[in-house]
């Protein structure tokens, strides 16, 4: 029980910490990102002997209704798999940006590129952490 506690805490904690660090350094981290010419990655902002290393990850999400339109196009034949089970479609990310553009502009309309969650790491000038 008391190990519990300690961990919900501490996830209250880290959620806290999250919030204030994304308060205080978010802005200038996504700007500096943006300024590089990307919406996601990682960026390193220095202030004093402060070093921030800012990472926003790409989520990507995909319209589900969509996808299944398309799934039947390709289909086209035999009776329709949502009528015995439940699927959620997806396609990998490297799976995607590796295909030719034609193939990429039929499915685009489907997808959706979202924020992760952003992480930092604070570094003293030396490398302490």
């Amino acid at each position: 029980a008391n190990l519990d506690a300690t961990i919900a805490w501490l996830k209250k904690a880290r959620s806290k910490l999250d919030v204030a660090l994304d308060q205080r350094f978010g802005e200038p981290c996504r700007k500096a990102l943006r300024e590089s010419g990307r919406d996601f990655g990682t960026a390193h902002l220095a202030e004093g002997h402060l070093q921030i290393k800012f990472e926003l990850p790409k989520k990507v999400s995909w319209d589900q209704a969509l996808l299944h339109e398309l799934a039947e196009r390709i289909v086209a034949s035999g009776e329709k798999v949502d009528s015995y089970i439940d699927c959620k479609l997806s396609i990998s990310e490297s799976r995607y940006t590796h295909w030719p553009p034609a193939l990429q502009a039929q499915f685009a309309p489907a997808r959706t590129v979202d924020a992760g969650k952003p992480s930092y790491t604070l570094t003293i000038d030396g490398g302490e952490q």
